[in-house]
């Protein structure tokens, strides 16, 4: 891993986000992505749309809404809401609803992933869909949703009954419609977002149970893992959660090899997971910044910019496309880590990543961000159509403009509102 120093002039070494010019540019940019998806992803049948690259309707006949949409949307208007944006709260409510009356399984309990606007799609159970419908429930219930707190209730009963390993401290992955197993397989993925929609439940409730499991996963997944195989996080796992190198799955949700965005996230997620911890474990705070770092080092391409989606274990792209979210995933990084970190080389990279999302990502003329560039980054669409969502931009667009200290909706409502509010 690379220990390369970085130096900034002193005519130009403040930090970005405490220059009211960007912090007008981020809060500006923010509202773009607002003004892209909100209005135009409602669907009136229920739940959302995904939008084409020019912001219209996929498939308005009869779309397909799937779990991650519909719960990452709700959560988004929640950050609508609390920062004040006229329009928000219908949003939440909309998809609230949606969730809890269509995507819950009233006979068999838990959530299906898909449907359509008459039928289950796909009826099945997965855990990275239930990490989300915790993170929806957990920001509703700051906005006093009257649903949040059965929501929020229903589904942590699921993910500790049906999902939950006691043994190894991490989720199973995946169930049939009627809980029957469909694999063996264990995934990073699905844990580490519900290590993050842990964290906003114990923000929201104030029950330390959340927080404790959020802190078995990311000693499972980075101490135990990541940290040994040099800073490189590990996607699939067998049953007994040995290494599983040679999966090759969904390259959207299972992607084979290793993930640079993925270790980006974690790096952010980790420090966050410090600060609620009350920075009882000082580990996290060293692996996330060799996640970082090493991340950059390895995904970043030299030549073009951009990180590549996909590494082998010889470090070697595997998937040379580059995405939307590993770009918003480390921005994010680097402005939380920052905030702790006062090194220059985190400065530096804020800087680079916000050039490379304005000069080749964020779409000027039609609004969002580009979902997937090749790799001399013009724009294709191999594994994504049209822009998917709005989560990840939209909080590597907040994220700098508020105090490291908990989520975004933390910090948004101690910021703004004077007070914790919990």
């Amino acid at each position: 891993m690379s220990d390369a120093k970085f130096s900034l002039p002193k005519t130009n070494a403040g930090a970005w986000q405490i220059r009211p010019f960007h912090r007008q540019y981020l809060m500006e940019q923010a509202n773009r992505l607002f003004d892209f998806f909100e209005a135009a992803s409602i669907n009136p049948k229920g739940g959302f749309y995904e939008l084409s690259d020019d912001g219209e309707p996929l498939n308005p006949d009869n779309a397909v809404r799937q779990i991650h949409v519909t719960t990452r949307m709700i959560h988004c208007a929640v950050i609508g809401s609390l920062l004040g944006r006229p329009g928000s709260d219908e949003i939440v409510d909309h998809g609230m609803r949606y969730l809890w009356e269509k995507h819950r399984d009233q006979h068999h309990g838990g959530y299906v992933w898909s449907l359509d606007d008459g039928n289950y799609v796909d009826a099945s159970k997965q855990a990275y869909g239930h990490a989300f419908v915790l993170l929806a429930g957990a920001s509703a219930k700051l906005v006093g949703h009257p649903l949040a707190d059965q929501l929020i209730a229903d589904v942590t009963e699921v993910i500790d009954t049906r999902f939950w390993d006691k043994k190894i401290g991490a989720v199973r992955e995946e169930f049939g419609n009627d809980w029957s197993q469909v694999s063996t397989y264990r995934g990073q993925n699905s844990n580490m977002h519900l290590t993050e929609a842990l964290m906003a439940a114990f923000e929201a409730t104030g029950k330390e149970e959340y927080i404790k499991k959020a802190t078995k996963i990311a000693d499972l997944i980075i101490r135990r893992n990541a940290v040994k195989l040099e800073h490189r996080v590990a996607e699939h796992f067998h049953e007994d959660w040995s290494l599983d190198k040679d999966f090759v799955g969904s390259e959207m949700f299972r992607p084979s090899g290793t993930t640079p965005g993925h270790a980006l996230e974690w790096s952010r997620l980790l420090f966050q997971l410090f600060v609620l911890g009350h920075k009882e474990h000082g580990w996290m705070t060293e692996a996330a910044r060799g996640l970082f770092r090493n991340a950059v080092d390895l995904g970043w391409d030299k030549v073009h910019g951009g990180f590549f989606y996909t590494l082998d274990w010889n470090n070697q792209p595997i998937m040379r496309e580059k995405l939307w979210w590993p770009v918003a995933e480390a921005i994010g990084a680097a402005a939380y880590i920052g905030a702790y970190d006062h090194d220059e080389y985190f400065q530096h990279w804020y800087r680079k990543l916000w050039d490379f999302a304005e000069n080749h990502v964020i779409d000027h003329v039609r609004g969002g961000w580009i979902s997937e560039l090749k790799e001399d980054l013009t724009p294709t669409s191999r594994l994504f159509v049209g822009k998917p969502d709005i989560y990840h931009a939209l909080q590597a667009c907040l994220i700098p403009l508020y105090p490291a200290n908990g989520s975004l909706t933390r910090s948004i409502i101690t910021t703004d509102h004077g007070g914790p509010g919990y």
